[in-house]
């Protein structure tokens, strides 16, 4: 027979609320626009000129009628509201143990990195019954990150990232569109995500395991020389970023003027990212000297790597900061004989 579902099969476990919400505003909608036409006809037929030249009668007030009309709408929009703030705030806050994952949208694909480090194109594998975060930005044009079996969809913005969460409770393959149109291909712009079992999911993850974001991020720490600067030592030029991740940072300017005292800003991936592409634009109290650190631009660090780098820095522990090591040959002697 026919198979036409209205809405796609529910695969998260926050498609229920999400789903519950659209029917109660479709139901009301549908229950008002009938009401108007029910009222509408009602008075065509019984309020119609019955006699030529008759002229009907002027009704004044109505407080009944008037309260109803008003009281009624009120209650269904705070009802509205009530619920839309719950199902938002449960769709943009992450369980504090969800998985982390990258996603970087192009014109025209979808690029996923995990914690591994292993990366897949218009692919994703997420766990089976597991909180996943999504850290989302483009490097393009503006796109949007949807599944729709899972109910979440967030735009994909240049310059800055965006999150989204979700655990899936279907395994298989679910559809994962593209939903901003972003150039001829966009309609091409297609994924799928991949719910595996727990124990089929880490094994799939740990074949990758030695190209972890953290570590690779520490090899661009040492290798772009950060530590020269974020040693942690007396004579440091720039803060320490050991425990630095969802801390309150207070500011002595903000996009190069001073702010008032006590003002912070939420050290998060989007404050690690801004201090990486544009140093200068806050200024950490008690560091308001010119900042030496240099703009490190997409030429420089690539989304990909400035992925791995965040993560590093959100990894970092107290005392777990690679030393400053300066090594120099020493010379010999003039005349010494080699290996001496």
């Amino acid at each position: 027979m026919w198979d036409f579902p209205i809405f796609p099969k529910q695969a998260s476990t926050v498609a229920w609320s999400v789903d519950a919400l659209t029917w109660f505003i479709l139901a009301y909608n549908v229950l008002i626009t009938a009401g108007v036409f029910v009222c509408l006809i009602f008075c065509a037929i019984f309020f119609r000129q019955k006699r030529k030249g008759e002229v009907g009668s002027q009704t004044h007030g109505g407080l009944l009628l008037e309260l109803t009309w008003a009281v009624i709408p009120t209650i269904i929009c705070l009802i509205t509201f009530w619920w839309g703030v719950k199902v938002y705030a449960e769709l943009q806050v992450p369980p504090a143990d969800a998985t982390d994952v990258y996603v970087v949208g192009r014109q025209w694909m979808w690029k996923t990195q995990y914690p591994t480090g292993h990366k897949e194109i218009n692919t994703l594998h997420v766990p089976l019954g597991k909180p996943v975060k999504l850290t989302i930005t483009s490097e393009d044009v503006l796109h949007s990150f949807w599944i729709p079996a899972f109910r979440v969809k967030s735009d994909a913005v240049p310059g800055r990232y965006t999150t989204l969460w979700f655990e899936a409770t279907v395994p298989g393959e679910h559809k994962l569109f593209c939903t901003e149109y972003c150039g001829t291909e966009h309609s091409r712009m297609i994924g799928k995500v991949v719910v595996l079992e727990e124990a089929e999911y880490q094994k799939w993850l740990s074949e990758q395991a030695e190209f972890g974001d953290a570590l690779q991020g520490r090899k661009l720490f040492t290798k772009l020389q950060c530590v020269t600067c974020h040693a942690g030592e007396s004579q440091a030029k720039a803060p320490l970023l050991e425990e630095l991740y969802m801390k309150k940072i207070p500011l002595a300017f903000d996009k190069g003027s001073p702010v008032a005292p006590g003002t912070s800003v939420l050290a998060d991936e989007n404050y690690l990212r801004e201090s990486i592409r544009y140093p200068s634009a806050k200024i950490v109290a008690g560091w308001q000297h010119p900042s030496i650190m240099p703009a490190y631009d997409e030429s420089l660090v690539s989304e990909d790597d400035l992925f791995q780098v965040i993560a590093y820095i959100k990894s970092l522990r107290r005392g777990q900061t690679p030393p400053r090591i300066e090594v120099t040959t020493q010379p010999r002697a003039l005349g010494a004989p080699q290996g001496k």
